[in-house]
């Protein structure tokens, strides 16, 4: 295995197990910010725009949405047809949003606080040229 990929594999593990740290305070776990996070950009999406934009599998996102719509984080509706759902944030969502986007900054400047911005905006350049 190239070891590129190792550490990479290694970091993705570390940042998910410790943004699901910072998100238990809110009874989160990261899919679930990701997705809410999403929803928050794009004010309504279906679950299929979720599943694209987010590169998951449609059964994964199904089971958050669903998930997250039992919690109370989200309200869906029928789209076009019956078979559309379109999802948005609920009231309650909108209102704790600020408070958990404050933490996940706080998280992601910790996170970040030992690179420049020079440094940081290079390793955004190279990890998008990964395919």
């Amino acid at each position: 295995m190239n070891p590129l990929f190792h550490e990479l594999f290694q970091r993705t593990r570390f940042l998910n197990k410790e943004v699901n740290q910072t998100l238990k305070k809110h009874d989160l776990f990261a899919s679930q910010w990701t997705v809410l996070f999403c929803i928050h950009q794009h004010t309504e999406m279906t679950l299929t725009e979720i599943w694209r934009y987010l590169n998951v599998e449609a059964p994964t996102i199904t089971r958050t949405v669903s998930r997250l719509e039992e919690l109370g984080w989200l309200i869906t509706h029928e789209g076009k047809d019956r078979r559309e759902k379109v999802v948005r944030l609920s009231v309650e969502a909108k209102d704790k949003f600020p408070e958990i986007e404050a933490s996940i900054i706080e998280f992601e400047n910790e996170t970040l606080k030992g690179m420049s911005s020079e440094e940081q905006s290079l390793l955004m350049t190279l990890l998008k040229k990964l395919n």
